[in-house]
């Protein structure tokens, strides 16, 4: 029996990436900010609607890179959500600040907007919120608490590929924006990320934080990592550029496909994206509801024996990891809306490669448990 995967990475044909392979062996330039990587740079202001675009090698050291460039105080604290990925918590970690969980909204996801303020002390520096399945957050709220505290704020828009709210691009909010191009996502360079950012002086500041500090063979002027992206993810960033829309455009039917299927199911709920929102298509959730017949983990367990692999994501959420829950403050949280939704939220396999056959299989078996 074939396995269906929870994601599938968009792939150009072969031959294409040969003949930019072919370039780059021609060239001798491998890396070091080269052709390709300033071509698909340059591209990416437009795709993302953004007037400043920072490439990395992945999204990590993109995030890291972000939180650095905003000379965050050693020892402060940063409000974030516990429902992500790790590597959002452990930036911060490794900025040598402190995070702050804070719960979620019920329906998108994202970080609460209305229970940040309680949480801001006189050490708080910064917001970094999560476009969760790409989903925004409350920008505009967000961004009023910042002005009124006067703090940085950072969004993770892993997840939020070519969103945009009301026309206007995702990472054109906040401080910084971070992308990952990881190849799980809907558009990916095989492993990639980037920041996008509107404050011109930030440009020089994240170029020398991703190349060592280092300006010029005889003048090193900032304490920099090694955060570029090579000339062959570049490459394979530039052919997946053009493959990208066509992509969402699958992904579209697949998502009306399975909004149809499972609307009517006794305790399956379906996030809804808001109308004013371009969905960036990277992720299905389900929310698996206390009147369905089986928990998140049965049905889970229910796939995977018939080799449909979904995804419990995110579980566990990060301050239930070794790093992090024992602290007192994560101990005296309330995090009662994300300790809820960790047990119940179920991705879905989708990506455009899907056949209708593995979609109607899929939604039978949801159906089938009521």
């Amino acid at each position: 029996m074939k396995k269906i995967y929870v994601t599938q990475p968009l792939l150009p044909e072969l031959s294409d990436f040969t003949a930019q392979i072919e370039e780059i062996w021609t060239s001798k330039w491998l890396t070091n900010m080269g052709e390709k990587h300033n071509e698909l740079e340059s591209k990416l202001k437009d795709v993302l609607k953004a007037p400043n675009v920072s490439l990395f090698n992945n999204g990590t050291i993109a995030l890291l890179t972000a939180l650095k460039a905003l000379d965050l105080p050693y020892g402060s604290e940063v409000i974030t959500t516990p429902f992500t990925f790790a590597a959002t918590p452990h930036c911060i970690v490794w900025n040598n600040c402190k995070p702050v969980f804070c719960d979620i909204e019920p329906d998108t996801m994202t970080i609460d907007a209305d229970k940040i303020e309680n949480l801001i002390t006189p050490n708080t520096s910064a917001i970094l919120a999560v476009h969760v399945y790409g989903f925004p957050c409350d920008v505009e709220k967000i961004d009023a608490i910042a002005k009124k505290h006067n703090l940085k704020v950072i969004y993770d828009a892993a997840h939020a590929f070519s969103t945009e709210i009301n026309g206007r691009g995702i990472g054109t909010y906040g401080d910084i924006t971070m992308f990952s191009f990881h190849a799980t996502k809907l558009y990916n360079s095989i492993e990639g990320g980037c920041l996008t950012y509107n404050n011109p002086e930030l440009v020089r500041k994240i170029y020398n934080l991703r190349n060592f500090g280092i300006r010029s063979e005889e003048l090193v002027e900032d304490v920099g990592i090694n955060g570029k992206m090579n000339e062959v993810q570049a490459a394979m960033g530039l052919l997946n550029l053009n493959l990208f829309r066509q992509e969402q455009e699958k992904r579209a039917k697949v998502k009306a496909f399975y909004n149809e299927h499972l609307a009517n199911v006794k305790g399956i709920r379906i996030p809804k994206m808001p109308e004013n929102v371009t969905d960036s298509l990277q992720y299905y959730p389900i929310v698996i509801e206390n009147d369905y017949p089986l928990t998140r983990n049965e049905l889970y367990d229910k796939f995977k024996a018939i080799n449909i692999l979904t995804r419990k994501y995110f579980y566990p959420a990060c301050h239930d990891y070794e790093c992090y829950k024992n602290d007192l403050a994560v101990k005296l949280a309330d995090l009662s809306v994300v300790d809820d939704l960790k047990h119940k939220v179920l991705c879905l396999p989708f990506y455009g490669a899907l056949e209708t056959s593995d979609l109607q299989n899929i939604c039978e078996v949801i159906k089938l448990a009521n």
